[in-house]
């Protein structure tokens, strides 16, 4: 019974609430009887929506009832809202005289929420009924004609025609029926005595109560009423007022104070003495929160009160005396509940979140969702707050509905999901208040492109490697999620020697390994760019470059190359003749050879390993200056045959041999300019072949001094910012020092001319310039070449070397100098390694060598260094 009071004050709250609804917006009503049949059709709810059949599916609309029963359901095939459940007027509204249930119709896709009422008309389907079957009455003989006595008045759960109408009594001489209606329409039914009793005639008056309702057909109940006649008691107790009214507070205590009802009778003795208590009708709800104190008349509470279940009570209190007969009277307590704010606001979510991408526009729906109050006044008024820096709103619907909106801009990569916090809060004193958390996820949009760890890499590879073997492995990061997120690695076409890059490499798409293609040769391919592109696959994807600098490694793999003597070179023997007047150190001949190789791979030593006569002569370790080492005597052979091996500086040691045959003559004075001439006697075919090679030789040779000059002048006018000449300031004055003791002698000695430049700090490793001259050259032609290396010789050879030709004139200098550069050399930015430079003078045989990779040089030492060359070999 307390559930079936609970759902119809229940009902009765919402039903005032959508009547308020009603008013604020026109929205669509239905009107059925109640006690339908499963599946009986309400109305065409697609038809009164403006929706077409296949919205239903498409836009997947649904019905919630508010009443907490899904009542209804929708017929997805014809778009009509039909009874799901046996609908009971009774149940949901009980004595109100409107039962409407309010729904809420769901649509998604663009999410959308309607509001209809179904109005449940009352049929008879109840009969009026009695609490008790039997009621007996006690009544005194000397109860004068007239006097009233209140029967139990019938219960009918129908409303309106179909509710109680009228009472009927069996027909009895003594008695008659009054019908007094009171407030709110109720009908109380009366027995009036109508002729005096005489309890010696008749003591018992059995008489029959019949309630009838105004449906068609009449339904009826009856009770039975059983008259006993007491002897005299001539009054009966009578209240200081018919109807008490207080107000309680809803939260006062078990035992708290209600009223106190009083009521006197005017006999004396037990007659007189009265005795109250509760109305034989009350029902349990009542009882069970109300008592009375039988002497004094004062009500107390026995359990808590609920505005919200019930906001008032009408409690019939009796007073009986005790004479004999006892006489009784009657009187009435209303009883009003006030509210207090002892229910939180609620948050019902309307529709279940839904994933948002991230580029979604502000005002972007996200989820529908209503709050309620089951207090009134002030102490149901809700207000909603979000979280500040939240980039969602609440946007007010209708009637304490809400929809949940983005407000501003959305990243998934920032934060892949918000739980929103929202708060309810009514405004009563103290305010109540609750909270519920929305989950709303993040989708991702491709609006990030990959990016590599580093814009550029830089690749050392020796040369001679295993075609297939790894290179490097590039790796990039996307910050979005799934396919947006997936990688591919692809290499951009670019031109290496008017070759595409692809032919030397080729890429793992998967995991951005770099592997070659073939074998490389340092000597015709020192560095190349291999230009990645990292790509998602999004829609539309994105993508970015990375640029991989791949420098080749120099590999001993070049022996040396002996350019002079020229016949030595073309046969591995050389016929020198030498006056047996020679002196100690006289300058029998000078072997020159040069490697392919470059750095200590390219550093040549000579070395005599047989000789005719070993203690005649000598070969100098790093010239190639073949030298007596003492005078030649008479029984010296005058035919020697030496046996010279020269060899590099790289591992493993490559080597070659010449043979240097020289026959030792009597008064031999030819001069050395005539030695010059008849070894440049050539046949007139050759003279022609040399004059074209001069003429080109000249033409490059001023090309290659105006460069450099250039490239000087741009050096000296940089050197005044930060960067230049890959040094700072302080690293170009170090040049300036005159502690390098930096030395230019010129040797003349025997046929072969040389420029010695001797200089720097004899406990760092040795420092010089050197520059030999053939016999058979007339013009200087100096080409710079700045290749780089790393600091250990021997493991990592310079990267940047241009590839050494067979020439007649070599330039070479050794230092140790650390110094800052623009790019890296050995993977540490801001360190040169060793410095090598050569200045080579063309011979007229060899093909021209042009500078490679020339990037920025220590500019004041170079031109220093370069103008000192110049100058002494022109002289």
């Amino acid at each position: 019974q307390n559930d079936s009071i609970f759902l119809r004050w229940w009902a009765l709250w919402w039903h005032h609430l959508f009547l308020l609804w009603s008013t604020i917006d026109a929205q669509t009503r239905y009107s059925i009887p109640e006690e339908l049949e499963q599946g009986s059709v309400v109305g065409n709810l697609a038809k009164d929506l403006g929706l077409g059949i296949s919205d239903i599916f498409d836009r997947k609309l649904r019905v919630a009832s508010e009443a907490g029963k899904q009542y209804f359901t929708v017929d997805a095939g014809k778009g009509e809202l039909v009874v799901n459940d046996r609908i009971d007027r009774e149940t949901l509204c009980g004595e109100s005289a409107s039962c409407v249930l309010p729904l809420q119709v769901v649509i998604e896709n663009p999410l959308q929420l309607h509001r209809i009422e179904v109005e449940i008309r009352d049929i008879n389907d109840n009969a009026p009924s009695f609490l008790k079957s039997d009621h007996i009455i006690e009544i005194a003989e000397s109860t004068v004609v007239g006097v009233r006595f209140p029967l139990e008045n019938a219960e009918d759960p129908d409303v309106g025609s179909n509710g109680l109408k009228t009472y009927t009594i069996s027909k009895d001489d003594y008695f008659i029926l009054k019908v007094k209606e009171i407030e709110n329409g109720r009908k109380i039914p009366e027995l009036v005595l109508n002729k005096s009793l005489d309890r010696e005639k008749k003591a018992i008056h059995n008489l029959f109560l019949t309630a009838m309702d105004g449906g068609n057909p009449v339904k009826t109940g009856t009770s039975k009423i059983t008259v006993n006649v007491l002897d005299n008691n001539d009054n009966v107790p009578l209240f200081e007022k018919t109807v008490y009214k207080v107000a309680v507070q809803e939260n006062s205590a078990n035992g708290s104070f209600v009223i106190t009802t009083k009521a006197t009778d005017i006999d004396e003795g037990p007659n007189g003495e009265i005795e109250y208590s509760l109305g034989i009708h009350t029902p349990p709800a009542v009882l069970s929160l109300f008592h009375i104190d039988t002497v004094t008349g004062d009500i107390f509470l026995r359990n808590q009160l609920d505005h919200e279940i019930q906001p008032s009570f009408r409690i019939d209190i009796s007073a009986k005396d005790k004479g004999w007969p006892k006489s009784e009277g009657h009187c009435s307590v209303q009883v009003d509940v006030l509210d207090v704010n002892d229910n939180p606001p609620e948050i019902v979510l309307t529709s279940k979140p839904t994933s948002v991408p991230e580029d979604s526009l502000s005002g972007t729906v996200v989820a529908l969702l209503g709050v309620r109050d089951f207090d009134s006044g002030d102490n149901g008024k809700v207000t909603l707050t979000l979280p500040k820096k939240t980039p969602f709103t609440l946007k007010p619907s209708f009637s304490n509905n809400y929809a949940l909106v983005t407000s501003g801009p959305l990243d998934r990569e920032s934060s892949s999901e918000y739980n929103i916090e929202i708060t309810a809060t009514d405004s009563g004193s103290p305010p109540l208040s609750s909270k519920t958390i929305i989950a709303v996820s993040i989708t991702d949009v491709n609006d990030n492109p990959p990016i590599f760890k580093q814009p550029s890499y830089y690749v050392y590879l020796k040369e001679n490697g295993v075609p297939g073997s790894i290179l490097y492995s590039v790796s990039a990061s996307d910050l979005d999620f799934g396919e947006n997120a997936k990688i591919s690695y692809s290499i951009l076409d670019s031109k290496v020697q008017d070759v595409s890059v692809s032919s030397y490499v080729y890429i793992n798409s998967d995991n951005g390994s770099i592997y070659s293609m073939h074998s490389f040769d340092y000597e015709k391919l020192k560095v190349f760019q291999i230009q990645v592109q990292a790509k998602d696959q999004g829609s539309p994807s994105l993508s970015s470059n990375a640029t991989v600098h791949v420098f080749i490694l120099d590999q001993n793999d070049n022996a040396p190359a002996v350019i002079y003597p020229s016949s030595a070179a073309l046969g591995s023997l050389s016929h020198q003749r030498m006056d047996r007047s020679a002196k100690a150190g006289h300058l029998v001949t000078k072997l020159t050879a040069v490697d392919a190789d470059s750095g200590h791979n390219a550093w040549i030593s000579y070395k005599l390993t047989e000789a005719t006569d070993a203690s005649l002569f000598t070969v100098n370790l790093y010239t190639g200056e073949v030298r007596t080492k003492r005078a030649v005597s008479e029984q010296d052979d005058s035919s020697q045959r030496l046996l010279i091996e020269i060899k590099d500086d790289g591992e493993p040691v490559q080597s070659a041999t010449v043979t240097v045959s020289i026959l030792l003559e009597d008064g031999l004075h030819e001069p050395i300019l005539d030695l010059r001439q008849k070894v440049s006697e050539p046949s007139k075919k050759t003279g022609r072949i040399t004059l074209y090679l001069i003429l080109s030789l000249a033409s490059v040779s001023v090309l290659s001094l105006v460069t450099f000059l250039i490239l000087a002048v741009k050096c000296m006018r940089s050197s005044r910012s930060s960067d230049s000449c890959c040094m700072t300031r302080s690293d170009c004055d170090n040049y300036k020092n005159p502690n390098r003791n930096l030395q230019i002698q010129l040797n003349t000695d025997g046929p072969i001319k040389y420029v010695e430049v001797l200089g720097g700090d004899m406990l760092s490793q040795s420092q010089s310039f050197r520059s030999c001259m053939s016999p058979m050259s007339e013009y200087s032609d100096f080409t710079l070449i700045k290749p780089s290396s790393t600091t250990d010789f021997k493991e990592v050879i310079s990267v940047l070397d241009a590839s050494l030709p067979d020439s007649t004139w070599t330039f070479e200098s050794q230092q140790q100098k650390h110094c800052s550069v623009p790019f890296p050399l050995d993977g540490r930015d801001g360190c040169c390694a060793p410095i090598t430079y050569r200045i080579v003078q063309r011979d007229l045989s060899p093909p021209l060598l042009q500078p490679q990779h020339c990037r920025r040089l220590p500019c004041k030492e170079l031109e220093d260094v370069g103008d000192a060359l110049i100058s002494q070999s022109r002289k």
